[in-house]
């Protein structure tokens, strides 16, 4: 009989694993469609923004999970630092890659989320002294950060809705989000974890509502434009980082 330590550390241990593969999803596409042509410096429809934000959330669950904060997340923690290095290597890709425009917009972007966290990390050791107002503040901005990330491919859903076609909603992308919201959800719920669960509890219901519209929607989409749903798979999975 696997008692519920066990089976949390499985679920967790599986839930790293999942959003791993979510944080390497990217990298075929990107290769391919930037670092494997050299003459092709640009960026094209390519927006960094969503890069920044995966930073900005990697960096808020890292500090979600150490033991000042909320003790016994060390699962929590563990998958956000190679999340964080492979948001960093697509970020240099694109300051790479970009017009003087574009990398300002970077140096921007990442100036105001390094003030931004530099100022609750000192908020939060300097003015909260219980672990448990830690957890209360720290797991809020997560939560807050957390649901934009998964209500943002709301636009994509809608676009699939009007133009009957899946073809900018990658089925496996779908599923990984899905499966991935669906793991930390029951790891919050075997040791009940009320931040984990409410952005990942809504995580879960954002993949399985992209599931149903591709079961609804894959009939009617023509099967060409490959390429568009390659492009829309390396926005798209930026959009879905792990969310624990």
């Amino acid at each position: 009989m696997v008692n519920t330590e066990t089976a949390w550390n499985i679920v967790g241990i599986i839930g790293n694993v999942i959003s791993l593969g979510l944080f390497i999803s990217p990298v075929p596409t990107f290769y391919n469609t930037r670092l494997k042509d050299h003459t092709k410096k640009d960026v094209e429809e390519f927006q960094p923004y969503p890069y920044i934000a995966a930073v900005l959330n990697c960096l808020f669950w890292m500090l979600y999970g150490m033991p000042f904060v909320h003790p016994n997340s060390l699962l929590v923690l563990t998958v956000n630092p190679p999340g964080l290095l492979l948001e960093f290597i697509c970020i240099s890709i694109f300051f790479v890659y970009a017009p003087n425009n574009g990398r300002k917009k970077i140096v921007v972007g990442l100036g105001i989320v390094f003030i931004f966290y530099a100022n609750v990390v000192a908020l939060t050791l300097l003015t909260l002294h219980e672990a448990k107002i830690r957890s209360f503040m720290v797991g809020m901005l997560c939560d807050i950060f957390n649901t934009m990330m998964y209500i943002s491919p709301l636009t994509i859903m809608t676009k699939v809705i009007n133009t009957k076609s899946v073809k900018y909603m990658p089925f496996y992308l779908s599923l990984a989000n899905f499966l991935n919201g669906a793991i930390w959800t029951s790891y919050a719920l075997i040791k009940f974890d009320i931040y984990v669960l409410v952005s990942n509890g809504l995580g879960a219901m954002s993949g399985a509502i992209q599931l149903i519209l591709y079961a609804c929607y894959y009939k009617t989409t023509t099967k060409n434009n490959k390429n568009d749903i390659e492009n829309n798979a390396v926005q798209l999975s930026t959009t879905h980082t792990p969310k624990a």
